[in-house]
């Protein structure tokens, strides 16, 4: 799915009338089936960004497109349809504390299901195999039948990108997917996620923390600071100056020195600290 923003502002639903917009974009565009990193420091309007391309916010003023249509200008129906074409993963995934990880997989799958067929895979579901394979991406295939309040931080990240693999969409919209992963599974996640969507030419944006994976992994990445873009350029086009300029007073981040973990993932995290007691 092409994405087109021109001369686009927005602010968050919350903020009050006349407050600064949390996002200005004179001018983004995105093929369909490209694979493109959103780095940035905190607070420079990367969800806000994937929100609007997700029709979850409503910008303010200007031109987006998706797949040559305004979402906002169709009807009710065709709205709800150009939606079920889309995936957004949230940072903290919304799911069920006592649903199976399969469900809570094949739950991807539910804007392609009829009434029926959904509420019948609550008790049967639907494609076991497709929920296996779609885990043994994430090294999860061993959690199919574990029960979500039963998962790491971390695990949970992950069964919600695994979900991103059985929905029926053309745009996978990925929201700080690897704060609650260490190193090494970080890198592991981020390999499958943008692996796969290559092989099905699926467009994917995913907004990252981690300078070094995206830059690994991504041919294109588009920096974000103050709600503007700074610079829309091919990973090995992106100079340490670029960087430094990207996350002025913000450097710690640049660093990796601190990730932006959320409180309901940070006590369930994939490494849990070890606490010593010297006497």
């Amino acid at each position: 799915m092409n994405i087109d923003l021109q001369s686009l502002e927005a602010r968050h639903p919350a903020a009050p009338s006349g407050a600064a917009p949390a996002l200005r974009i004179n001018n983004l565009q995105l093929q369909a089936g490209e694979q493109v990193a959103v780095i940035g420091p905190s607070g420079a309007g990367k969800t806000t960004l994937l929100q609007v391309m997700a029709c979850a916010q409503r910008p303010t003023q200007g031109i987006l497109q998706l797949a040559g249509q305004d979402p906002w200008g169709l009807p009710a129906q065709r709205l709800k349809q150009l939606r079920g074409q889309l995936f957004i993963a949230p940072q903290v995934p919304p799911l069920p504390p006592r649903q199976r990880v399969v469900n809570a997989v094949l739950a991807g799958r539910l804007p392609a299901m009829g009434l029926w067929t959904s509420l019948r895979s609550l008790f049967y579901p639907v494609d076991i195999p497709a929920a296996h394979e779609a885990l043994a991406h994430f090294d999860l295939a061993d959690k199919l039948f574990e029960r979500v309040d039963r998962l790491s931080g971390g695990e949970r990240q992950r069964v919600g990108l695994a979900r991103a693999l059985l929905a029926p969409a053309n745009l996978w919209l990925i929201d700080e997917p690897l704060s609650a992963l260490d190193p090494t599974r970080a890198r592991m996640a981020i390999a499958s996620l943008v692996g796969v969507a290559r092989q099905r030419q699926t467009t994917l944006v995913a907004s990252l923390h981690q300078v070094d994976i995206a830059l690994a992994h991504f041919e294109r990445i588009v920096g974000l600071r103050d709600g503007q873009l700074v610079f829309d350029l091919p990973s090995n086009q992106v100079t340490p100056e670029l960087l430094a300029r990207l996350y002025k007073q913000h450097e710690y981040e640049l660093r990796g020195e601190i990730l932006a973990v959320p409180a309901e993932l940070a006590a369930l995290s994939d490494a849990a600290p070890v606490m010593m007691q010297c006497r």
